[in-house]
């Protein structure tokens, strides 16, 4: 029989994760790029055990896991470098089942294709969603340079601006600015060590982290108008706005080449889609539930997408039931993110003298209480777990698989 056909609209994190799920499950899969190459945008992500047991669905988890770089403490800071909270590595590692890891995107864009046949993926390829299709009936269309392609399944993994989302939700108000930009910078580890640590200031955020190539991945946030650029650089923006905050924040920022530095306004979408499936379509990942990134959930929650679907769509099931149940799981649980990471970032936005520092008074307090009621922000979050089995015996390259139980498991039975 012929292998089902899926094409998938764009090749970010959630993008090729869902096209190697599906092509360990028997899918013939295409993905389409309109960019010249897989360079992705951005400069590091933050891997949850959440996502690393998704990971393990497709036989990178543990991979992924030997990437991991934090050890020992970490937490929250005040600009003139008191500690506000405290946790380490062991303590979140016990709670969820797994390390932090930080990467490049480049090192997870780059594990994924290669994951993937070279004939699955074709950069330089704009596409569009001609015809949804209906799933029990006539096959999705999608518009390239080179005509027209017909498909059993199109993923929309065309990001937070959307086209594929547009077209089935046009009535959507879709994602909006969520009152702050972000910058984000790779720069050499410098001479002095330093905590991991995420410091909090008065409308503003930044964060220092190290990763196991020996690099570290700060990024900054802060309250601007949406649009805003620095009439300079954006360097030269970030030691206006963070150069006299505590070590080694000034040193980061002047380590790093002005050209070198993003910066992109946050959006997200807290009002959710009615359905994050139409016909034979599905979006994942921001096309379907873009947040901000306080929680360090978005490339978390398109991971878990692609593994959830592909599951749920494994061919030979019924793929109209299947998309209707993709829907049922996803759309509750990244809806409650998305707010989550809403609320976080309104705390972040704080300016105010007294709000700021009830705040960090909140914090602190907490913190000193025990380091598990900081980490408690992430239960229900990171102590995810895939389904337990993710492909039918019999199909093309897709071995049964398994969750094995973890340590999250057991601390979340104790817990009930």
């Amino acid at each position: 029989m012929r292998a089902p056909r899926a094409v998938v609209i764009g090749s970010g994190i959630g993008g090729l994760t869902t096209a190697v799920a599906l092509h360990r499950s028997g899918w013939q899969v295409t993905v389409v790029e309109r960019s010249a190459s897989l360079e992705p945008v951005g400069a590091g992500i933050s891997l949850a055990p959440n996502a690393q047991r998704a990971l393990d669905v497709i036989g990178l988890g543990d991979e992924i896991r030997s990437l991991a770089a934090w050890q020992g403490e970490g937490g929250m800071r005040s600009p003139d470098g008191r500690w506000l909270a405290r946790t380490d590595s062991a303590a979140s590692a016990e709670r969820f089942g797994g390390p932090l890891v930080l990467l490049h995107r480049a090192t997870l864009v780059g594990r994924l294709a290669a994951a993937l046949p070279a004939s699955v993926l074709r950069t330089g390829c704009p596409a569009r969603l001609v015809d949804p299709g209906t799933a029990g009936g006539r096959p999705a269309v999608i518009g390239t340079p080179d005509g027209t392609v017909e498909a059993d399944l199109v993923i929309g993994a065309d990001g937070i601006h959307s086209a594929v989302r547009d077209i089935h939700f046009p009535d959507h108000p879709g994602p909006s600015y969520a009152g702050f930009t972000a910058w984000r910078v790779l720069v050499p580890a410098p001479a002095e060590p330093f905590a991991p640590h995420e410091t909090w200031g008065r409308g503003a955020l930044w964060g220092t982290q190290p990763l196991k190539d020996g690099r570290i991945y700060a990024y900054a946030a802060a309250v601007a108008p949406a649009g805003a650029r620095a009439h300079d650089d954006e360097r030269a923006e970030l030691l206006r706005r963070f150069g006299d905050w505590h070590r080694p924040i000034r040193g980061i920022i002047e380590a790093a080449a002005p050209e070198s530095v993003l910066r992109n306004d946050v959006h997200q979408m807290t009002d959710p889609l009615p359905a994050f499936h139409r016909g034979r379509t599905a979006l994942v990942g921001d096309a379907a539930h873009a947040m901000a990134p306080t929680l360090g959930q978005g490339g978390n929650q398109a991971i878990e997408d692609a593994i959830v679907l592909a599951h749920h769509v494994a061919p030979g099931t019924d793929l109209g039931a299947g998309l209707a149940t993709y829907t049922a799981e996803r759309l509750p649980r990244t809806t409650a993110i998305v707010r989550k990471a809403a609320q976080v970032s309104r705390l972040m936005r704080l300016s105010g003298p007294v709000s700021v520092a009830l705040r960090d008074f909140t914090m602190s307090t907490v913190s000193r209480l025990g380091p598990g009621l900081v980490l408690r922000t992430f239960d229900g979050i990171a102590d995810w777990c895939p389904p337990p089995h993710t492909y039918a015996a019999g199909t093309n390259d897709a071995p049964v698989v398994q969750t094995r139980r973890t340590t999250t498991d057991e601390n979340r039975d104790a817990r009930r």
